[in-house]
């Protein structure tokens, strides 16, 4: 497995546990079909979450968040209505949040949380 990749999955390990942590259950993990993938899906109360988790080793290309466009928002969007459809589930609450994991595997891993953007 590449570095990229083992890293990736790290953060994407990271991120979930700090969702759970903060309340919300995990109820799927790297999801796919035709238009993409989800990385996270989960439930905090009774609102469906779709998390973008982005991790990176440092800044030098920018903060993990600013890779999520507008763009990569619609699809985000997307994906949620084609998880619901595959899952036979209607919700009426949805949001798109991103977490972030900057993890250079010296210090200890730093996660930050946006909630509901785009």
């Amino acid at each position: 497995m590449r570095a990229k990749d083992v890293l990736g999955r790290r953060g994407e390990e990271l991120a979930a546990g700090y969702l759970e942590a903060q309340g919300m259950r995990i109820v799927d993990r790297n999801w796919r079909c035709s238009e993409g993938e989800i990385d996270i899906v989960a439930l905090d109360g009774d609102t469906l979450v779709i998390a973008e988790v982005k991790t990176r080793r440092s800044l030098a290309y920018g903060h993990p968040f600013e890779a999520v466009g507008l763009d990569k928002l619609a699809r985000l969007h997307r994906l949620a209505s084609a998880w619901c459809r595959d899952h036979d589930l209607r919700m009426a609450l949805r949001r798109v949040d991103v977490v972030s994991v900057l993890d250079d595997g010296i210090a200890d891993p730093r996660v930050e949380h946006l909630r509901g953007v785009g």
